[in-house]
């Protein structure tokens, strides 16, 4: 005999796919994004917690890319706890160690880029980190971030330029 779906069974089953699927990476990407572990954890939660809340749209609009769809919440689930009065009092270049090793394995010479990359103005850093850390094509990218191609292009051009410059201590022809 079979059972008919429990109402809400779909959506939990859904809700947890995504959790299994994107939550270390949605979690760098607001800890980099926010600067501060406990911010980055509550950020993650309350992504969680907003796509809960919409998937009835994100299933009426029949939305093909769920990681970008979830990737936008989380940025703008970021960008809402920046603005609040806390934040200002969040140190912005706080170590990466904060994080669970699992998320931050890397060699020392991407630590200085991953510091660097957290000193970026807001509009390059997000770019930076959809699509090298993200691994998001430009299109999902500009996708997550409600942006037009072009725009997300540019901003990548100028956050590599300023890597660069930094990275090189301001000598742009090293390579």
């Amino acid at each position: 005999m079979e059972h008919a779906a429990v109402p809400g069974m779909v959506r939990e089953q859904r809700l947890r796919g995504w959790i299994e699927a994107y939550a270390d990476s949605l979690l760098k990407t607001c800890y980099v994004y926010l600067n501060d572990r406990g911010l980055a954890e509550d950020a993650l939660q309350e992504t969680f917690l907003k796509a809960w809340n919409h998937m009835e749209d994100f299933e009426r609009k029949g939305i093909a890319n769920e990681k970008a769809w979830l990737t936008r919440i989380a940025v703008n689930t970021c960008r809402d706890l920046r603005r609040g009065a806390w934040f200002r009092h969040v140190d912005p270049c706080q170590s990466l160690e904060e994080l669970p090793p699992r998320l931050v394995a890397v060699e020392a010479e991407d630590h200085t880029l991953a510091m660097d990359i957290c000193r970026l103005k807001d509009k390059y850093k997000q770019v930076v980190l959809l699509y090298y850390f993200q691994g998001m094509t430009l299109q999902e990218t500009a996708q997550a971030l409600d942006l037009p191609l072009s725009a997300v292009h540019r901003r990548l051009r100028k956050a590599r330029e300023i890597l660069k410059i930094s990275l090189t201590g301001g000598d742009t022809d090293a390579g």
